[in-house]
């Protein structure tokens, strides 16, 4: 794992509205930063849910390493690089952390401790994927690409602005759907099963796909009946965040829900399925992306 920011769908609404959703890996440690942008809807693998076996063997193949050290002066930025040597010293100190986080982790689920816990000192070490969508990105290019920003969170954006930059939108219909990871073949098998109920049942396998970020298992995964399950159990039990990716056009490009201008989310529908214009976005059954 390393920096990576890839597009999963990008459309373009009849009002002219871009959504784009990104498959984006980045440094754990700056998750924080990037969570504080309330314009994205976002899933992100979990500490909670990875087994320490497999997170141990990510950090001992790949662990994260600052790329270069800046020296400590006051204030939230470093000063300038490191020379050759200092380089080199604060790499062994840091990759000997590392090698002491893994000890520690060992040790307490020797010790019988769940995950939710033993994992949690591995994270400064750690790659984090997360699957983000929005339509709003100007304030986050503007603060994140700032020479103040942190080198890590400013890197993560420059790739995530070359990956939107490289990407061509999808024009959607009125009542087509922005729906991530869903596949031409994914709509055949459904109208081959004659489920009833197809479009939304692509938006429910979206949403589970989505949600599979939390358990990095979700690239190559293509079971529609264990998707569509997933998604279920998430809406049954009020976790809500991966339907925030799955999308329709307003009628008027100025109009918010939520954190989307001029698109409506799958959450708000099924958070409030009275509403007229998801009663009527539910009316047509097409391919999408």
């Amino acid at each position: 794992m390393t920096y990576s920011a890839r597009v999963l769908a990008d459309s373009i609404s009849p009002a002219s509205i871009r959504i784009t959703t990104l498959e984006v890996t980045m440094p754990r440690i700056i998750l924080s930063e990037f969570n504080t942008h309330r314009m994205f809807s976002r899933n992100s693998a979990s500490s909670r849910a990875i087994p320490v076996t497999k997170q141990i063997e990510r950090i001992e193949s790949n662990p994260f390493v600052p790329e270069v050290f800046e020296e400590n002066i006051s204030g939230m930025q470093g000063g300038n690089e490191l020379d050759e040597t200092g380089q080199i010293r604060a790499r062994v100190a840091w990759l000997t952390g590392s090698e002491r986080a893994i000890e520690v982790a060992k040790a307490l689920v020797h010790a019988g401790v769940h995950k939710q816990w033993a994992s949690r000192v591995l994270e400064p070490y750690m790659w984090q994927t997360v699957i983000v969508t929005a339509t709003e990105w100007s304030n986050f290019f503007k603060l994140r690409l700032a020479p103040e920003a942190q080198p890590e969170i400013r890197r993560v954006a420059r790739q995530i602005k070359w990956a939107l930059e490289e990407s061509q939108p999808k024009q959607i219909d009125q009542m087509e759907w922005h729906l991530p990871m869903v596949e031409e073949r994914d709509w055949d098998e459904l109208v081959d099963s004659q489920h009833v109920r197809v479009d939304y049942a692509m938006r429910m396998i979206s949403a589970g796909r989505c949600a599979r970020v939390s358990y990095l298992t979700h690239d190559g995964r293509r079971d529609i009946n264990e998707d569509y399950e997933l998604a279920c159990r998430l809406q049954s039990n009020g976790h809500w965040s991966p339907f925030e990716h799955q999308a329709y056009p307003l009628l008027y490009s100025g109009d918010f829900d939520a954190n989307f201008r001029g698109w409506r989310q799958f959450r708000s529908d099924l958070e409030r399925p009275n509403n007229v214009v998801s009663i009527l976005s539910a009316t047509k059954t097409r391919k999408h992306n």
